[in-house]
């Protein structure tokens, strides 16, 4: 796979987004487009349109992370790569005493294993360009609150990966974004099951942490930034 090229025919640096089709992935799918060739992965080419009909230039890049010979078959054009942002996940929250072995280890492996294989599968074209892989963990990354055992289970395991990633591949930068709840799809129904009225504004907005990706992408190379934190103010 080739670099996207810009009007005046220069490479653009590539940037392979997953679960780029509604939320936070779309709105750093928005941030990045100005000056990265842009890959947009998502469960369904159908999942894309809407984000693909606003952003021309971009690629569609539509695989099931966790069915591996797919996402194998999926990289395997693809070369050289400047950025990976694992954007993707799933949030099945309920008591440990609620929960299924079936929703901890969909969890795990949406969450965790589908990045760890991902990951490993593109190392050879990320190690092409000394690229960058930035992965949107969670503040459950960081402290496991009642009724949310599954899903820090997985950010925190996450965060393992981010930090034994960085030390491993010293060419590769390495950034766990923690942000707070952020106003998605997907937060509506976490609310929605706790019972409570959904109120925007308690909510960080999805372009504020696709800020932070490309805060995290511009760091001059004299920089490694590990881990940004952002809550709701």
């Amino acid at each position: 796979m080739e670099y996207a090229a810009d009007e005046s025919g220069r490479d653009r640096p590539l940037a392979l987004i997953t679960g780029a089709g509604r939320g936070l992935g779309a709105a750093i799918a928005r941030e990045l487009a100005a000056d990265h060739g842009l890959l947009l992965g998502a469960r369904t080419a159908a999942g894309l349109e809407s984000i693909l009909a606003e952003l021309p230039g971009a690629t569609s890049w539509p695989v099931e992370l966790t069915d591996y010979p797919a996402v194998a078959e999926a990289v395997r054009p693809i070369d050289r790569l400047d950025v990976l942002v694992h954007n993707a996940g799933i949030a099945d929250l309920g008591t440990i005493a609620e929960s299924s072995v079936r929703q901890w280890r969909e969890t795990l492996e949406g969450n965790l294993i589908a990045v760890v294989e991902l990951t490993r599968l593109l190392l050879p074209a990320l190690r092409a360009t000394n690229g960058h892989v930035v992965l949107i963990n969670s503040g459950a990354g960081l402290r496991a609150n009642a009724g949310w055992a599954s899903y820090a289970a997985s950010k925190f395991g996450l965060r393992a990966f981010g930090d034994a990633l960085r030390l491993e591949e010293p060419s590769i930068r390495v950034t766990s974004i923690h942000p707070g709840r952020i106003d998605t799809d997907m937060q509506r129904d976490i609310v929605a099951g706790e019972g409570r009225p959904y109120d925007s504004a308690q909510f960080l907005r999805p372009e504020t942490v696709a800020r932070a990706v490309r805060t995290a992408i511009d760091t001059p190379r004299d920089g490694h930034p590990t881990e940004i934190v952002l809550r709701p103010r």
